[in-house]
């Protein structure tokens, strides 16, 4: 097994390097393998999303559970669609973190023993960077210096993105993540689990104007407060809620989603900015589930060309957990060396390293 600084592989120079990626930091196991860093072969994804709905959030119990259960037959698909062996491989990649610890170990082990039965090289992958990385591959012209807003279920970060696969935190959320927050209004306003899509589903026929929620300010430029917005919700919903013993209305539910979504794409919008300007970087690329918010798309496009900034993101298959990301990213931490020893262990709070 290659050390760290030493990423041969066994095949000859000039070929191309396949390398396949697991990805298990929460509900999804995902396996992807991409050529080059940038070709998908395959991006395979077997979600356990149905067994959390019930509970309004995933379960780690139940997560880690199902991996152990699906890991071998979605890493088999991965290989049927590339059309390859696992000797046709080069390197394995796997999230380190962050992410559940029990979800984490469970990819981890398997890419340990993946990696050990086939002699290549295991590489840890940071999961918020591969997120950031699915800009890159959707778009060939992205190439760091860039901001990167890293916006999912468990994290909302501001950070700028090196050449040298390095990155540097700019801010982060002090509370709830902004999708952990649509999540909580979701639930509130009775759309159910998952909230993001819900609440950009049913927002398309709501008034945002009518509905004016704060938008939180913190004393760091570029941290992220939403437990204030997620508590404004809950008091606008007891206010609207007096005197109808029949519950909101479909009107009111949609105008209220709106109004909510729209404060919190606005925070998201601006600090983004912000940091681009702090910065003097003129390259914004957005990742995280969050990020397949078709608003947060519009608003944050729209600012980006009036300010003259290069705005991408990924589609949305590669917004949510994917293998992809993670095989991606795993093709320049190769070229680097940052290759890892059986040894490594799983990092659940791991963050932009």
């Amino acid at each position: 097994m290659p050390k760290d600084g030493a990423a041969s592989t066994d095949r000859g120079a000039g070929n191309p390097i396949r390398i396949l990626g697991i990805e298990t930091s929460c509900d999804e196991t995902a396996v992807g393998i991409v050529e080059d860093g940038r070709r998908i072969l395959s991006n395979a994804v077997a979600s356990s999303l149905p067994l959390h709905a019930p509970y309004g959030g995933v379960i780690p119990e139940i997560a880690a559970r199902a991996h152990v259960e699906t890991i071998w037959d979605v890493t088999t698909q991965a290989l049927a669609e590339a059309h390859l062996s696992p000797a046709d491989l080069d390197a394995v990649a796997v999230t380190q973190g962050p992410g559940l610890p029990g979800a984490l170990l469970t990819g981890l082990s398997f890419a340990k023993g993946l990696a050990l039965s086939l002699d290549r090289p295991l590489i840890p992958v940071d999961h918020l960077a591969a997120h950031l990385y699915a800009g890159e591959m959707s778009d060939e012209s992205v190439q760091p210096p860039y901001v990167g807003l890293v916006v999912s279920g468990g994290h909302t970060v501001l950070c700028v993105a090196h050449p040298d696969c390095r990155f540097e935190l700019l801010g982060e959320t002090k509370d709830d993540a902004v999708g952990e927050a649509f999540d909580k209004v979701a639930k509130l306003l009775g759309l159910g689990y998952p909230g993001g899509p819900a609440i950009d589903r049913v927002s398309d026929e709501g008034r945002a104007a009518s509905v004016v929620l704060p938008r939180s300010h913190s004393k760091q430029p570029f941290d992220f407060s939403f437990s204030g917005l997620k508590t404004a919700v809950v008091q606008y919903v007891r206010k609207v809620s007096e005197g109808q013993p029949q519950g909101l209305q479909a009107q009111q539910v949609a105008d209220i989603a709106a109004g909510f979504q729209e404060a919190a794409v606005d925070v998201l919008v601006t600090k983004t900015l912000r940091a681009a300007q702090r910065t003097g970087v003129r390259r914004v690329v957005a990742g995280g589930g969050v990020a397949a918010n078709r608003r947060l798309r519009a608003r944050l496009s729209e600012a980006g060309a009036a300010n003259k900034l290069q705005v991408v993101f990924p589609p949305p298959a590669l917004c949510v957990d994917n293998g992809a990301m993670i095989a991606g990213l795993a093709y320049p931490l190769l070229q680097r060396g940052r290759v890892a020893p059986l040894s490594i262990a799983s990092d659940p709070n791991l963050c932009l390293v």
